[in-house]
């Protein structure tokens, strides 16, 4: 099981606690665990990724092991820690502003 901390605003908007456990089939990489948490939670289909590119939204960072991953292949294998459910793969809201 993989443990996923989500933004406060997607939590509230698809009923969740902040933390959850997602099962991933195969191997954990960020697409496996967005299809998962999506095909789990249908209120956050569209909310992390773009629907058509299936890209990562501009304003959200994906984090695992205390490293940014947000640009990392989506293909790319998780860090043992994160698939093991050792470590959080979060999921963070951006800041911007001037």
């Amino acid at each position: 099981m993989i443990r996923v901390v989500l933004p406060a605003p997607l939590c509230t908007l698809a009923g969740l606690e902040r933390e959850l456990l997602l099962e991933v089939a195969g191997q954990a990489s960020q697409r496996t665990l967005l299809d998962a948490l999506e095909a789990g939670y249908p209120a956050l289909r569209g909310t992390i990724r773009d629907p058509v590119t299936r890209r990562r939204r501009p304003f959200l960072r994906f984090f695992a092991c205390g490293t940014d991953v947000s640009h990392e292949q989506p293909d790319a294998p998780l860090p043992e820690a994160v698939a093991a459910g050792t470590e959080p793969f979060l999921i963070i809201g951006a800041m911007a502003g001037g």
